[in-house]
């Protein structure tokens, strides 16, 4: 008894609120999804009826319309995370190596004031940006470098831009602490020692920093593969999402069976490709790991002489 009450009012109660947050918000919610994905709707005014649980939905899920799009989110997903990656990574290196210490504090707040704001409202500010009449196009004719406005709004590459911006301060910040965590003395050893700049990130910065990458890659895939808001600004019709389908699903066609399977897809597919690039990740660093390694032989001539020198140290005594 007296164990009991120390597990539930001892240290191990301050972990309770953590515990009841992915419980309420992750855990149930999850499974409601999940249970609601083998209803179905039995009438125009019912939502979802669990009365009789079957497949149908998956099945009546995966069609033309909902794999096309599907593709199309993962390409925008996939090709995203590597726009964010490929931006952050520089910029994260300069600013963990570069920059002095009393300014780094402002250049991170510059890098969170975007999330100051609210998601809507910084990508309909894209939205305005990007529009024939918006000031970007009219600067551009203005100095000269087009001749006519570029019309990319609600289309796939307008997405891609406007997933790119929303997310990049997710990436920058992982791979900003983990390249300042590397070490400067590590990298000044290895100066010292005579490798290149360009090897020294290879072979020393960027190994110690790939918890960073890996944590910035996950942090902007799973939450852009579910974005939907980005898409039904930017995108239209030429640019929708998976997320899209499932909102209207929801809110519109008031048919949560149908929806739930979608998202239990959705949810599906992101773990698969998270899990793939998981394990190959995981064979390439297996790999470079072999291919990098040096078995230690010692030379016949060290080897002689290391024995003569135990032949006679024995004869010595």
């Amino acid at each position: 008894m007296r164990r009991l009450f120390n597990k539930v009012l001892g240290p191990g109660a301050l972990a309770f609120p953590t515990w009841a947050y992915a419980l309420f918000f992750f855990v149930i919610p999850v499974f409601l999804v999940l249970f609601y994905s083998f209803g179905h709707k039995p009438d125009e005014f019912t939502a979802v009826a669990t009365d009789q649980l079957s497949f149908d939905r998956y099945g009546e899920a995966l069609s033309g319309a909902f794999i096309t799009t599907l593709g199309a989110t993962l390409r925008i997903s996939i090709l995203g995370t590597l726009l964010c990656l490929v931006i952050s990574l520089p910029f994260a290196y300069w600013l963990a190596v570069k920059v002095p210490p009393k300014w780094r504090g402002l250049l991170i707040a510059l890098v969170l004031v975007p999330f100051w704001t609210n998601f809507l409202v910084r990508t309909l500010g894209w939205q305005i940006t990007l529009s024939p009449e918006g000031f970007l196009n009219q600067w551009l004719i203005g100095a000269g470098l087009i001749d006519s406005a570029f019309d990319v709004l609600y289309t796939r590459t307008a997405v891609q831009i406007g997933v790119v911006y929303n997310y990049l301060p997710l990436m920058i910040l992982p791979l900003f602490v983990a390249i300042d965590r590397a070490g400067r003395s590590l990298r000044e050893a290895s100066y010292d020692l005579g490798a290149p700049r360009w090897t020294t990130f290879l072979k020393v910065t960027l190994p110690l920093a790939m918890p960073g990458v890996v944590s910035g890659c996950l942090l902007v895939f799973i939450p852009l593969t579910g974005d939907y808001v980005t898409a039904t600004v930017l995108g239209g019709a030429s640019g929708s999402m998976v997320g899209q389908l499932i909102a209207a699903q929801f809110n519109t066609a008031q048919n949560w069976a149908l929806g739930a399977a979608m998202a239990v897809i959705l949810m599906a597919t992101t773990l698969l490709v998270v899990a793939v690039v998981g394990v190959a990740l995981w064979a390439g660093q297996r790999l470079a790991a072999w291919w990098n390694s040096t078995p230690l032989a010692v030379p016949p001539s060290a080897a002689e002489s290391t024995t003569q020198r135990g032949v006679t140290a024995e004869g010595r005594h």
